[in-house]
């Protein structure tokens, strides 16, 4: 009889765990992929405000997915008017899903293109904020509020919030190198459930950074 076979099968697996735990304990935790992207010139609609510009029951088209799952870019787009009527820009895209509330999010650029004095909040937080008239093939909708300058911020999921140990509403900072290299403050973090670890900013500042030619990106605590 080998000397397997006299083992029983409790000692076997009390063995193996004690094998895993030594090659694994005191390692420091993998450290998360990060990606950076680039989130430009886009709207947010209700699904009342989607009929409205592409008729009655109308439901937006995905065109391509986004890095977090769930998210879309559409293949609808809209006409964004500033408040003079004589500023507009053509064919901005829809992101769906659709939302509670419709909002523009727009750079710095783009509310000087439009005459918009664009206060930098962060996605949702829209009231008090100037507005704009949306455009589509079948209406007009006219927003009171809900056209913003995005603040430069950081999804991540609940393990990537204890790896670098910060919560929601955190700030954090991101470097870029590249031909422009440029560390961005106040990334504010959002942590969540179901998400990957992702920096959004907006095309003024991934621009700035030359992020398409970045050699390295690197987040942390200030």
């Amino acid at each position: 009889m080998s000397t397997l076979a006299t083992i029983d099968r409790a000692a076997i697996e009390r063995m193996v765990r004690q094998i895993v735990l030594r090659q694994t304990a005191g390692g420091p935790p993998a450290k998360p992929e990060l990606v950076v992207s680039v989130s430009a010139r886009h709207v947010h609609l209700t699904d009342e405000h989607v009929e409205i510009l592409f008729g009655p029951g109308h439901k937006l088209t995905v065109m391509k997915n986004l890095y977090q799952d769930g998210f879309f870019a559409a293949e609808e787009t809209v006409m964004v008017v500033g408040p003079s009527r004589r500023r507009m820009l053509p064919t901005v895209r829809i992101l769906g899903p659709t939302r509670p509330k419709s909002q523009v999010e727009l750079a710095f650029t783009d509310g000087i293109s439009l005459g918009i004095d664009l206060p930098v909040r962060l996605s949702g937080d829209i009231k008090g904020t100037p507005g704009c008239v949306l455009v589509g093939p079948a209406g007009v909708v006219e927003l009171k509020e809900g056209a913003i300058r995005a603040q430069r911020h950081v999804h991540m999921s609940p393990a990537d919030a204890a790896y670098y140990g910060v919560k929601t509403g955190d700030r954090m900072c991101l470097r870029i190198v590249s031909s422009c290299t440029t560390t961005f403050e106040d990334v504010i973090v959002r942590a969540e459930e179901k998400i990957k670890l992702e920096v959004h900013l907006d095309t003024d500042e991934g621009n700035a950074a030359d992020l398409d030619h970045a050699t390295s990106v690197e987040l942390f605590k200030p």
